[in-house]
């Protein structure tokens, strides 16, 4: 009998720490299937996505520190309560303003020509950081970063789209 509880307690406790850590990889692609700002798939972008939880209880997800930027940046009277992007490799959200981020200009980004990558652990970051010959920089360059982009990135979107929506050239004109 005592075998029993034990076994059971056991299994409750891994439970317990298992089911937490699912039903937040679940609950923030299911609540934020798409992101605010441009519609894209959050679940498609996991590397990328980031959580933005405010103290009024609302929180908002997106697909990029690009469009994170845009909603910090429209919604001044919101007290954000935590920050939390995926790590490129485990696709886990972490906490962006202790990850450890790499400025990529060889790659580009989710919404932007210049890649802005989060990871969890320093030594990762650093090792991508060497293969890309990118930087390793703190949330605060990061982001700065990503407003710095802001113009250039939102002009390259709108021309994206625009070519999206033109109507194929007619190769044979009667």
């Amino acid at each position: 009998m005592k075998k029993k509880i034990v076994s059971t307690l056991l299994l409750l406790s891994l439970l317990a720490l298992v089911v937490p850590a699912f039903a937040q990889r679940v609950d923030d692609t299911a609540i934020h299937r798409s992101c605010k700002y441009c519609g894209m798939d959050r679940e498609k972008f996991n590397h990328s996505r980031m959580l933005i939880k405010y103290d009024d209880g609302t929180s908002t997800g997106v697909c990029s520190l690009h469009c994170a930027a845009l909603e910090l940046s429209t919604m001044l009277d919101k007290t954000p309560q935590s920050i939390m992007v995926a790590d490129m490799i485990s696709r886990q959200l972490i906490d962006a303003e202790t990850a450890f981020w790499v400025i990529d200009s060889s790659k580009p980004g989710v919404m932007s020509s210049r890649g802005k990558w989060a990871f969890q652990k320093k030594e990762t970051a650093e090792t991508y950081a060497q293969e890309a010959k990118g930087k390793l920089v703190t949330f605060d360059e990061a982001i700065k970063a990503a407003y710095e982009d802001m113009y250039a990135d939102t002009k390259m979107i709108r021309e994206k789209r625009k070519d999206k929506k033109a109507p194929a050239s007619m190769e044979h004109k009667h």
